[in-house]
């Protein structure tokens, strides 16, 4: 294990991230003793705060987003004690040189987070540099959005490496933080029972599906310039995709995961001109209803016209031989009915039915992991109903369900960034991105917009509270298939 990091420093330390998810999250490490006891926490924003000020926004967070129950003061009064505060301008060269006073020497061992608009990536990373802050031992970590396309992810990723070298670079997904994400691995590679049906000749599709009820909620700026597939398709929905397709690696480490997600990116088909319009869709939401409470639709929000799609449903293969021939469709959209992140995996129904002639029917088994809002997965398979049969034997689709909160029930069920923060701060890159990952999803996601360009496909509306235009389930039933709902 790589050295533990003795300071960990927060760009953006006053904003929603850190109140909702970074704060809780180290607060949840300090509570259960995961964190080195010498570490420090700098935060770091343009508010003009100092350290007892920042404590007590900190504090408020921390009774505001912890689970009920979890907040202690003896352990929030432990964990306050290592926040300090520096206010930052990126714009004035010796607010770096104050971060620096504050950090002291780099070289013990620092890890910064830096969650910022793509634009400022280059002249905070500058600033670090000039400040001396880019030493051998400290470590990067770049949460997203990293760029806006595969051009101006490189302009990030040089930028980045010029200082931070890939192997002190950790590109946060907080997807990969989730326990059933990497669950997903365990499921597959832990239990012979999956491993050798996890291909074309057993799994005949795969669906993804994040539905979000909520709008703009003040994202509105970033949304615009980003819509569902830059925003959600580009980085999480990928990086789940991979993980469903990718080889056994050879050992559960930074470097093998990373390699075979790689192999599946790239192998993804391109969505081209000739085939956008019949294997995408787009649409925005228009004005409705999410849980009986109208809603206004996206430019309503907006205050004016745009072309941006708010949904995004996509058919795509994997050109390999594990999984020649299965389609792969991912849908993501918001204001949707219900928050719902799960994959879904059918496989093939048995080739021949020795109880048809008793007149029963049988379905293809499915698994369905579900990442939110509860964690869960769920096996469905058939089984015969109870009864003499005198009428003819009868089957039952049943669930074997494993809802990880009951199943682990003596485990604290954590936030996706508390394991990301201690892999950070242990140096652990494992469930971080690689930058051919990410300059991989950026080439095919390109690929699209340009298609979509190409045959100028615009956002069909869909009514809020419903699972998007007409034409995503069009997309599924030309091929005999319904959407998991």
């Amino acid at each position: 294990m790589t050295e533990r990091v003795s300071t960990l420093v927060l760009f953006g330390a006053t904003g929603d991230l850190a109140r909702r998810m970074l704060l809780p999250s180290l607060y949840g490490l300090d509570a259960d003793n995961l964190l080195p006891p010498e570490l420090r926490i700098i935060g770091t924003a343009r508010t003009a705060l100092d350290d007892g000020a920042f404590r007590e926004r900190a504090d408020e967070a921390l009774k505001e987003h912890l689970p009920d129950g979890f907040y202690s003061s003896e352990v929030a009064e432990r964990f306050l004690e290592r926040l300090h505060y520096v206010p930052l301008d990126i714009n004035e060269a010796e607010h770096f040189a104050d971060l620096a006073r504050a950090i002291g020497d780099p070289c013990h061992g620092v890890a910064i987070f830096l969650s910022t608009a793509p634009s400022l990536f280059k002249p905070t990373i500058d600033g670090l540099e000039a400040a001396g802050l880019a030493c051998p031992t400290v470590r990067m970590a770049l949460e997203k959005p990293l760029g806006t396309d595969l051009e101006s992810s490189r302009e990030i990723n040089d930028a980045v490496a010029a200082a931070f070298p890939e192997e002190r670079t950790f590109r946060i997904d907080h997807y990969l933080g989730k326990e059933t994400v990497q669950n997903l691995l365990a499921l597959r590679f832990a239990n012979l029972m999956f491993e050798p049906l996890w291909n074309s000749a057993h799994i005949d599709h795969v669906q993804i599906t994040v539905a979000e009820t909520v709008g703009l909620e003040g994202r509105a700026d970033y949304y615009e310039s980003s819509g569902a597939l830059r925003d959600m398709v580009q980085n999480h929905m990928l990086q789940l995709l991979a993980l469903v397709a990718m080889e056994p690696p050879s050992d559960f480490d930074a470097t093998a995961v990373r390699d075979e997600k790689v192999k599946v990116l790239r192998a993804l088909r391109p969505i081209t001109g000739a085939d956008a319009e019949a294997n995408s869709v787009i649409g925005q939401y228009a004005r409705g209803a999410i849980d009986g409470e109208t809603v206004p639709g996206y430019a309503d929000e907006l205050g004016r016209a745009s072309g941006t799609e708010t949904f995004v449903a996509l058919k795509a293969h994997v050109d390999n031989w594990r999984w020649k021939g299965v389609p792969f469709y991912l849908r993501t959209g918001k204001r949707m009915p219900g928050r719902n992140t799960q994959i879904y995996i059918q496989f093939k129904d048995v080739p021949f039915s020795i109880f048809a002639s008793r007149g029963a029917t049988s379905r293809p088994n499915k698994l369905i992991i579900g990442l939110q809002p509860e964690e869960s997965i769920e096996l469905r398979m058939m089984a015969k109903m109870p009864g003499l049969d005198r009428q003819g034997v009868r089957l039952r689709e049943v669930p074997l369900d494993l809802g990880l909160a009951n199943a682990f029930s003596e485990f604290r069920r954590r936030i996706a960034y508390e394991r990301l923060l201690l892999d950070l701060i242990e140096g652990d890159p494992t469930l971080f991105v690689r930058r051919d990952e990410v300059e991989a999803q950026w080439g095919w996601i390109d690929k699209i917009r340009a298609a979509w360009a190409d045959k100028g496909m615009t956002p069909r509306p869909y009514a809020a509270g419903t699972w998007g235009p007409s034409a995503a389930i069009a997309l599924t039933e030309r091929d005999g298939i319904s959407w998991h709902e």
